[in-house]
């Protein structure tokens, strides 16, 4: 008769392929979210675009919301202005018992041409990655509802 084995507290999984831990979102930054001059949008705008696809991921996976709990590096490489369109993928990369680490990349993959015309805009040959995180979100054992 096989014996059961206990669960450690701080051992983590690894994503089953079988899984979709992977999520993304697709949006335009509206004009409204312009913070800066030259239409500039804050780079925390798209910190929370990742808090939104880290929540579907955690839906996925747990059956529930969960927290986010810590970024573990941020880094802002291009900017964003009102009316970019962005994709936003987030992956969950390790799973532990009640943390679920991620990695998040946004890509801007059209922006206006005001230049040419108010309503203007291009379809980027190649996407631009404009910003890249890591973090740590949780889901408490208890609110889990999905068996890992």
């Amino acid at each position: 008769m096989p014996q059961k084995t206990k669960k450690s507290t701080t051992s983590s999984k690894s994503p089953q392929k079988s899984e979709n831990l992977k999520a993304v979102l697709r949006l335009r930054v509206p004009n409204s979210e312009a913070h800066y001059g030259g239409n500039l949008v804050s780079g925390s705008k798209v910190l929370e675009f990742f808090g939104d696809v880290a929540t579907e991921l955690l839906i996925r996976l747990d059956g529930d919301e969960g927290l986010f709990r810590a970024y573990d590096n941020v880094e802002f490489l291009a900017p964003v202005f009102g009316g970019d369109y962005l994709e936003i993928e987030g992956e969950i990369t390790q799973i532990g018992n009640t943390s679920r680490k991620m990695a998040f990349t946004a890509r801007k993959v059209i922006e206006p041409e005001p230049s040419v015309a108010p309503s203007a805009a291009k379809v980027l040959k190649a996407p631009i990655v404009v910003v890249k995180a890591t973090g740590t979100c949780v889901t408490p054992k208890e609110l889990q509802r999905k068996p890992l």
